[in-house]
């Protein structure tokens, strides 16, 4: 099996999954976290998967520092084609142009040649809503005030335009836009809010699942983004984390892909003992170093007449557990 070098194996670490050369050689062709070897400070957050996405809005600043590498190594950030210049070496402040839509900027490293490309979404300023609308599609009204003075409960900045051309775009590796976007019924555009830190989780836990032995090519997003108005339709609470961009409901559907979680423990039926499984594995990513950052909501939820297990989690920054 292919070696790999001694600060991929730290980043595995990092990632809390066990090094390559214990795994089967199977599971490393059937699943590739897709990281690069350099990592890239975000706000707050660090990067390291070959391609991500930020969500800005028009005119905004963001600040993009290479956190680790070889310091020897040289980067550029391209966009357009064009070297943006840099503050330092390793450091930009890229302003966002003032209309919505998408630009993709890239860092390179020249030596050894690596890469990570990050598509920024300008977003539409949450004061362009009109009442409950933005556009013709119908968001809603968010509550006056936040929860328990939580920044996560804020009104959102801004909301990301989805149309037909940019939905499938990445937002890291295996997951797209489209995946995140709420089940009202609409035309495009539509529009969403979505938090990184909430699909920066997804990716860890993706790739633990399939560390675990479950095949997986990506989750299956059942809820996303909700907007406030949909959220209402199906009596959910009020200061659901969903209507912040911050929460996703989730299952395993690979094997065979129906829209059902998959009979993980192998009894024959899609219960909550198979929601049980990905909730305990995300239970114990919750007590290690790095999930600090990630701190947030947990649950399992069984069968019913309207939908088969899922697994919920977010990020809402402080602990919650419940579950049926």
């Amino acid at each position: 099996m292919r070696l790999i070098s001694i600060e991929r194996q730290i980043r595995f670490f990092v990632l809390g999954l066990p090094f390559f050369f214990n795994q089967p050689a199977s599971w490393a062709n059937d699943f590739q976290p897709q990281t690069s070897d350099f990592s890239v400070q975000i706000r707050e957050d660090t990067v390291f998967y070959r391609v991500f996405a930020v969500y800005v809005l028009p005119e905004e600043r963001l600040t993009l520092a290479v956190a680790e590498g070889d310091p020897n190594s040289q980067f550029e950030l391209v966009s357009d084609g064009m070297v943006l210049p840099a503050v330092s070496g390793k450091l930009w402040q890229w302003r966002a142009p003032r209309e919505k839509g998408l630009v993709s900027l890239k860092i390179l490293r020249s030596a050894p040649r690596d890469s990570m490309l990050i598509n920024v979404f300008v977003m539409v300023p949450f004061e362009q809503m009109d009442g409950e609308y933005l556009e013709n599609y119908k968001i809603g009204h968010y509550p006056s005030l936040p929860y328990k003075n939580s920044s996560i409960y804020e009104t959102p900045r801004g909301f990301i335009e989805v149309n037909q051309e940019n939905q499938e775009i990445r937002i890291s590796p295996h997951f797209q836009l489209k995946q995140f976007l709420c089940k009202q019924a609409g035309d495009f555009p539509k529009y969403m809010v979505l938090q990184e830190r909430l699909v920066l989780l997804l990716e860890r836990i993706l790739a633990r699942v399939n560390q675990a032995g479950h095949r997986c090519r990506t989750l299956h997003i059942m809820s996303g983004y909700r907007t406030p108005a949909y959220n209402q339709a199906i009596d959910n609470v009020k200061y659901s984390c969903h209507i912040y961009g911050v929460a996703a409901d989730f299952f395993i559907d690979e094997n065979p892909e129906d829209g059902m979680m998959d009979d993980l423990n192998g009894d024959g039926t899609s219960d909550i003992d198979d929601a049980a499984i990905v909730y305990d594995l995300i239970a114990q990513m919750s007590g290690e170093a790095w999930f600090e950052l990630f701190r947030g909501g947990l649950a399992k939820y069984g069968k019913t007449a309207a939908h088969g297990p899922f697994v919920h989690v977010d990020v809402r920054g402080f602990h919650a557990r419940w579950g049926k």
